[in-house]
């Protein structure tokens, strides 16, 4: 019986709100204003953030980067060239209602069991949101 059962890992809640100040800190210490969103495995918000300043735009975008990275199990900057006109991955991103972001700043999280879900960050550059991820998940899941 329970072979018709997988046991997945997921982000809790508390690790969330970690990944989050871990994120905003990193963000602060660099100078800029950042939203993050942490998902879990299917891409769903566990928690989310925006800092005071933070660009109007960057929460959907934060969300569409970890929504990515679930979805495909890789950072999500990693698109970004083969998704152009001629590339393997031409037209990902009109799929999925659209959600697919192909720029840097969200990064899968994974357990011993897999995916347990995401940290999508905007409001930098596209290396600035990858840093800020990586060292939120670098300082509270390693």
């Amino acid at each position: 019986m329970t072979d018709s059962f997988v046991s997945r890992s997921q982000i809790s809640l508390a690790s969330a709100q970690e990944l989050i100040a871990a994120a905003v800190t990193h963000a602060s210490t660099i100078g800029i204003a950042i939203c993050v969103v942490v998902a879990d495995g299917a891409g769903n918000v566990i928690a989310s953030a925006r800092m005071d300043d933070a660009p109007l735009g960057a929460m959907r975008l934060a969300t569409d980067k970890a929504y990515t990275a679930t979805l495909w199990q890789i950072p999500s900057g990693d698109l970004r060239l083969s998704s152009q006109p001629g590339g393997d991955d031409w037209g990902v991103t009109s799929t999925e209602g659209g959600r697919i972001v192909v720029y840097e700043g969200g990064l899968p999280v994974f357990a011993d069991t897999g995916l347990a879900g995401a940290v999508g960050v905007s409001g930098g550059t596209g290396a600035q949101d990858a840093e800020c991820a990586q060292t939120a998940i670098t300082a509270v899941l390693s």
